[in-house]
């Protein structure tokens, strides 16, 4: 049980003893017969009922679901299905997973939400709103564009398997294991070429762009030597445990999988994409050009942001927030005697080397020079620091030419293996160093790795709750902790500090690009003609995140909405509290349930604000 699960229940204890004394003060004579006692013991029976029934549910839910997403299985810490690889965009597992979506929010609608407190009824709230949101998202076909060059299960699967991914190579089982799960991907992957051809028929394709970005990462995985190859990296591991017997066989056997299985499926889908699909790709880049199309964005601008926001509304928050920066922006150019206007700034910092690294390896130690000193600030504005450590590590080459400048992998729940912040160390001249500290708040401490690793530590959630996630929550708690580098004592560099800035008003330019995108039908020369009128970005990383952009709609609004929600919760309790407010005390409320839909977390920090007036 959590430090806020403890204070959570003891409330609840003062509330039930204390409308208990008043009772029996205002009813000092009453007399107690069988039938009253009865009586006043069915609601306390019912509650329990539902509570038991609650948690039964949420048992087979995640049951069904490990089930469902082996892969995701492995991702948790469940090994049972690390031999399996899901088919999950063949039609018999969509099929599958909309039946249990469907069958349990009939299941969870049978048991009173009344009758639940406390945690119940928020998990409750969660799981309900978790169902509907899934259940409205069945009528859009995603498994018709399976591929791109950012969303990529090829691409995933070779860093699974290279050993350094979240299988486990550690014993003979777990190599055996992986050597079956490539029989399931070898069938995800003829299933994405018949999905594809089924897009062509329906006029439901990827852009041209993203499909020529895709064909080298499929390629960087044909060779003609397994041992040339990402997947021979477990066969150059052995633990030092195995007998000679067993590498010599397990040598073998994955010399003739990588070979036989694996080098053709993706020459396969190689093949495919540049002989057969990529002519009938498209050259608009936008959802609005697909069947369905602005009903299939609206929805994902609402399964993404949790919020009932609409594109339009999406889009004028983000030119507003543009403005905003710059202002902050010329304040900068101020500090440091810049003498020009904005646009002449960004080309400064774009054009100068000074501002850019010169190597892969003095990048990655900017990173991890920053490492001790931050976690040593953290203390000021957090009272609960999660026990899991990371790693800071490059981005892999096969996929560093369309990644994003960084990203995360969150530890494993057992501790086995730490998070990982991947560093895009690609093009070491177009990174540039005020970037920094704002990258290294958002993705590390006390960003992703720091709220995602604790939230695994929140032994006491449904498991549903303890390892599901909402991108708008995650990313915009990630953008929020940027905005903190002042209070922890970092950005004391005015450069680093408009690396914040810039680093904020990139995404509030997504808010603009992803929606003049996906609504308005932007070209992405459109898209970078805006980019590189408002920012300092060069061309290598605007090219990246426009065709990021195309690829996942919707995923880059997350960011700026999160954080200006979690901002707006901040403001509202400073506000109604004055000095009571302890900004630790509002940090852990936020993090220490968990990721949160907004109206759920907005409903909580409300009774939290309530309870602290009133104390």
């Amino acid at each position: 049980m959590t430090r806020f699960e403890r204070f959570s229940l003891l409330s609840c204890l003062f509330v039930l003893l204390f409308a208990a004394g008043c009772e029996r003060s205002e009813a000092p004579s009453a007399q107690k017969t069988p039938a009253a006692d009865a009586a006043a013991s069915r609601p306390a029976d019912d509650a329990k009922s539902a509570s038991e029934a609650l948690h039964r549910l949420f048992e087979e839910y995640w049951e069904a679901q490990m089930e469902l997403n082996p892969v995701y299985a492995t991702y948790v810490g469940d090994n049972r299905y690390n031999d399996r690889f899901p088919n999950d965009i063949g039609p018999g597992w969509i099929a599958r997973n909309e039946k249990v979506a469907r069958d349990f929010l009939d299941r969870i609608r049978r048991i009173d939400p009344e009758l639940l407190a406390g945690q119940d009824r928020l998990s409750y709230d969660v799981f309900v709103f978790d169902r509907e949101v899934e259940i409205e998202g069945f009528r859009f076909p995603d498994e018709l564009i399976p591929v791109s060059q950012f969303f990529s299960t090829p691409n995933f699967f070779a860093t699974m398997g290279s050993g350094q991914g979240i299988h486990p190579f550690r014993t003979v089982k777990d190599y055996e294991d992986w050597l079956s799960r490539i029989d399931g991907f070898v069938v995800w992957m003829d299933q994405a070429i018949a999905n594809m051809r089924e897009g062509v028929k329906r006029g439901i394709v990827q852009p041209r762009i993203l499909m020529e970005k895709t064909l080298p990462q499929l390629a960087a995985h044909v060779k003609d030597n397994p041992e040339e190859t990402v997947f021979w990296g477990p066969v150059k591991s052995f633990p030092e445990s195995f007998s000679e017997e067993e590498r010599a066989r397990l040598t073998q056997a994955f010399r003739e999988a990588i070979a036989g299985k694996v080098v053709p499926a993706y020459r396969r889908l190689h093949d495919f994409i540049a002989g057969e699909y990529l002519p009938h790709t498209r050259e608009t880049v936008g959802m609005n050009a697909l069947p369905d199309g602005d009903a299939w964005y609206a929805y994902l601008v609402r399964r993404t942001t949790t919020t009932k926001m609409t594109p339009q509304e999406i889009h004028e928050i983000g030119l507003a927030e543009v403005k905003r920066i710059h202002e902050e922006m010329r304040g900068v150019m101020k500090e440091v005697g810049f003498e020009g206007d904005l646009k002449a700034f960004f080309r400064h910092l774009s054009d100068d080397p000074r501002f850019y690294f010169t190597s892969r390896e003095e990048m990655l130690e900017a990173y991890r020079a920053l490492k001790p000193r931050v976690a040593e600030l953290a203390a000021r504005l957090f009272d609960t620091i999660p026990s899991a450590d990371f790693e800071i590590r490059p981005v892999e080459e096969f996929r560093e030419r369309s990644a994003s400048a960084a990203s995360y992998l969150g530890a494993s729940p057992d501790g086995s293996r730490p998070g990982v912040f991947y560093v895009n160390t690609y093009d070491p001249a177009s990174r540039p160093r005020w970037s920094v500290e704002s990258l290294y708040l958002h993705e590390a401490v006390p960003g992703h790795h720091f709220q995602g690793a604790l939230t695994l530590e929140l032994d006491g959630l449904p498991k549903f709750r303890r390892f599901g996630g909402y991108t708008a929550f995650g990313e915009g708690w990630g953008l929020y902790a940027e905005s903190l580098g002042k209070e922890l004592g970092v950005y004391t560099d005015p450069y680093q500090y408009f690396g914040a800035l810039e680093a904020e008003l990139w995404r509030a330019i997504r808010l603009v690009v992803d929606t003049g995108l996906h609504l308005y039908g932007w070209s992405r020369e459109q898209v970078l003609e805006y980019m590189y009128a408002n920012s300092s970005t060069k061309e290598t990383r605007a090219v990246a995140e426009a065709e990021r952009f195309m690829a996942i709609p919707s995923q880059a609004l997350a960011y700026k909405v999160g954080e200006l929600k979690i901002r707006e919760l901040r403001n509202r309790a400073e506000a109604a509290l004055g000095d009571r407010f302890d900004v630790r005390e509002f940090h852990a409320q936020v993090l220490l349930d968990g990721e949160l839909p907004f109206e759920a977390l907005e409903k909580k920090i409300d009774r939290w604000i309530q309870g602290k007036a009133g104390s």
